[in-house]
């Protein structure tokens, strides 16, 4: 198995293609924690298989996270890939098997990919649990960058505005946000959440930011939404807990998939 990881996401495309029986996507949505049962308002199911099918995944290690993926037809006739579930940072393999997904879709011929996410909200003042939000833009807190050399790639617009626009167009009183990513596995500090709303932002997770880079390298268009999960640490005096994540996620399901839904046959 090659080490290049651009070489390695063209031969886990070839592989996909070949196993789910569909010549190109158009596509691409990853799924973040308890989003999965929105994959089911995607569209048609044509395969699914496991993520360790293919070169280059890790198997599954977090609740929420199914590993696997599926090829679906929307109604608009469009071929999409859906990720169920996604490799994070802080599982310890490293920055490159964390975009695989997102760089074997766009091998596979995906020129949209779409990242969700479960988020915990910095704006309790103005955001409810359960409120889905679009990412207007990111910051890195993570300290990593899927991009090594001097491959130098403009990331003014990382959330295609013509995708937030069709969102708009569905759903046109969806609030926008500043989504902040850490590394994790710990939950925020109730001091890094003050200074993610000094910094400018409304979520804060552990995904979403790294993919969205890899995305732009490849030259796909890029749209991002953040489900509300929980309050950020310290702004309502409630522990976190992963289990609250994926319950909020699992309530909401199958209103997010359907707005995806409506998203994804605009296209």
């Amino acid at each position: 198995m090659t080490n290049d990881p651009y070489a390695l996401a063209t031969d886990a495309a070839t592989a996909l293609k070949g196993a789910v029986g569909v010549g190109s996507f158009d596509v691409a949505l990853v799924m973040g924690s308890g989003w999965v049962p929105a994959a089911d308002a995607i569209g048609e199911t044509i395969a699914e298989i496991p993520v360790t099918d293919l070169p280059g995944f890790a198997p599954p290690a977090v609740a929420g996270h199914a590993g696997r993926i599926r090829a679906v037809r929307t109604e608009s006739g469009k071929n999409a890939l859906i990720f169920l579930g996604r490799t994070h940072l802080y599982e310890g393999h490293g920055v490159n098997p964390v975009v695989h997904g997102v760089r074997t879709a766009i091998r596979a011929g995906a020129g949209t990919v779409v990242l969700t996410n479960a988020a915990g909200g910095l704006r309790p003042e103005t955001q409810e649990v359960g409120e889905a939000v679009l990412i207007s833009d990111h910051i890195n807190l993570t300290g990593a960058n899927p991009i090594t050399g001097a491959t130098f790639v403009d990331l003014t617009d990382v959330y295609t505005p013509r995708l937030r626009d069709l969102v708009r167009e569905v759903e046109p009183s969806m609030a926008e946000g500043v989504y902040v990513a850490f590394r994790g596995p710990t939950y925020e500090t109730p001091a890094e959440v003050r200074m993610c709303r000094i910094l400018g932002g409304d979520m804060v997770g552990m995904s979403t930011a790294l993919e969205a880079v890899a995305a732009r390298e490849g030259g796909a268009d890029v749209l991002g939404v953040s489900l509300v999960t929980n309050p950020g640490a310290g702004l309502v005096g409630e522990p976190l807990n992963h289990e609250e994540v994926l319950a909020v996620g699992r309530a909401t399901a199958t209103r997010m998939g359907v707005l995806l839904s409506k998203v994804v046959n605009k296209l």
